[in-house]
Formats: C-alpha cells, structure tokens, sequence
C-alpha cells in the first residue's frame, strides 16, 4: 500500500499504466494531428466550399449571387442533357472498370502465383506505364487511332476496310484510352486483394476430380472476388472523374460530368452549376462505395 502510493506520487498522482496510457495517447495524438490539419484544408474545406457554392445563384454577367437556392439543382435535374452527361459518365465508368478488370485479371492472377524470383521486376513492368504521363500516352492514343493512325492505316492497307473508321473523337477512343492508362491501378489493387487465394485449396479441389474449370470458378474466383470488385471500384471512380483524356481524345463530343464541370467553371463561369454538378458526381461515388461495401460484407460473411 505504501509503495502503492509512493509511487503514484512520483507519477503525479496516477498510477503507473495510466500515465503510460496517457503519453501514448498523447503521442498517437501528435501523430495523427498533421495528417488531420493537411486533410481538412486540403479536402474537407475545399468540400465545404464547393457544396456552400451549388446553393449560390448566377448573375447576368456572370455575377455570383450568395444566396440558398435549389435552382442549380434543378437545372442539372431537369435538363434531359445532363440526364444523358450523367447516363455517359457511368457508362464510361462501368465500361472500363469491367474492361481493365477482365484484363487485367489473368495478370494480377499470374503475378500472385509465380514463385520466379524476377517476382518484383515483373510486377514493377506491370505498372511502368504509371511513371508516364496520362497526357504523353493519351497523346500516344489519338496518333494510333487517328484516321491515319496504325489501326487504320493498317485496316485500310490490308483492304479490310475501304476507309477510316473513327475511333478518334468518339466514346469508343476514350474507352480504349481509358482502359490502357487505369490498367495499372486495377493490377494493383487486385495483387492486393488476392490475400484470400490458397493453392492448397485448388489442389485439394483438384484431387477431388474437379476439373480446372470448375477449381476456377467454385475455388478460385469466389477466393479473389474481393479483389476484383476492389479493382473495379477505382477504375470506375478514376474514370468517372477523369477530365484529361476524355477531353483531348473526345475531341469535344464526349460530354461526361468532369468535362462540363470544367466547362461551365471555365468557359460560362457558372461556378455554382458548376460545384452542383460536382456533388452530384460525389453523390455518386458515395453510392458506389456504399454498394462495394455491401458486396463486400456479402462476401465475407
């Protein structure tokens, strides 16, 4: 009892687990308070501000109005283009979140598996293309699509075709561009997720007389799914959100929410159309993450 109190005098009154309990928290605290600040200026109150702007009316001239009003809302709601901007961009997204998952899936999938010791080297030349610039490589795109690109060119030359198929200033150029430069990211993602994947299993399937087909789809695919929903989530919101590409490849005929948020921000100086438009892309990204968490659950359970 003496030490007891001895030492709780020494510790400033509390007992020798609460006050180490005490400076963790204060140190988990320390750490966690930079990241925290950098993270509310950087994107809480930038959020803020974007949704408080929607709510504000524009002027003649282009004057901005504070106010509390739904009308850009309206407007964004009502209009049958921007039903058809929205319908776009989640075509866009489901497109080519579906395309670079089928793709890139064999490639995660071998990259999980292989025991080679160039393991590293090949995963890093799976995602080279990520230290080139996504302008560099949409660039790369519109000269192999372009009517006198590769594609054509060689089409034509061959005599498949008589002339140019546009690829180019088109959804389908975008898609095929899209899918290319996000490709990376679902690799990762899945290489990641695979965690689930035991080879015993398949093996023990496969004593069993199940064929490779049916260990891939009973064993196998059930086992890496979450992955793959993983790589589809990014993919679809990097492509949802994404401005460069489907500018410079849809040549101003792709209208998707990123493109007109950037027109009606820079070109009309519609700045609260424009930050409505950006919620309603958010509102969708919260949508999806919502569903991937459910499938996710799903799965798990």
């Amino acid at each position: 009892m003496v030490t007891l109190q001895t030492t709780q005098l020494r510790t400033g009154g509390l007992p020798v687990k609460e006050k180490r309990s005490a400076k963790q928290r204060a140190g988990t605290l320390g750490l966690i308070l930079p990241g925290s600040i950098g993270l509310f200026v950087g994107f809480v109150l930038p959020l803020i501000v974007m949704i408080r702007m929607s709510f504000n009316q524009h002027g003649t001239g282009g004057q901005l109005v504070e106010t509390l009003t739904f009308e850009n809302y309206g407007r964004a709601l009502s209009d049958p283009f921007y039903w058809q901007v929205i319908g776009n961009t989640l075509w866009l997204g489901l497109l080519c979140g579906g395309l670079a998952v089928i793709l890139a899936y064999p490639i995660a999938l071998f990259l999980t598996r292989t025991t080679s010791k160039w393991k590293g080297v090949l995963i890093a030349l799976a995602i080279a293309p990520l230290l080139t610039s996504a302008v560099a490589r949409t660039y790369g795109w519109i000269a192999i699509l372009g009517d006198q690109g590769i594609i054509n060119g060689f089409l034509m030359d061959t005599g498949l075709l008589s002339g140019p198929i546009r690829l180019n200033n088109d959804m389908p150029g975008v898609i095929i561009a899209l899918v290319e430069i996000l490709m990376p990211y679902a690799i990762l993602a899945m290489i990641s997720g695979f965690g689930r994947l035991n080879n015993s299993l398949e093996e023990a399937a496969g004593t069993l007389g199940a064929s490779r087909f049916k260990v891939f789809m009973r064993v196998t695919l059930p086992l890496t799914l979450p992955g793959v929903f993983t790589g589809f989530l990014l993919v679809f919101v990097l492509s949802i959100s994404s401005f460069v590409t489907p500018r410079l490849m849809g040549g101003g005929r792709v209208f998707i929410l990123a493109t007109e948020v950037y027109n009606e921000a820079t070109q009309t100086l519609n700045w609260p159309l424009a930050s409505a438009l950006s919620v309603i892309l958010l509102i969708l990204f919260g949508l999806l993450v919502a569903g991937y968490q459910q499938l996710t659950k799903r799965f798990e359970d």
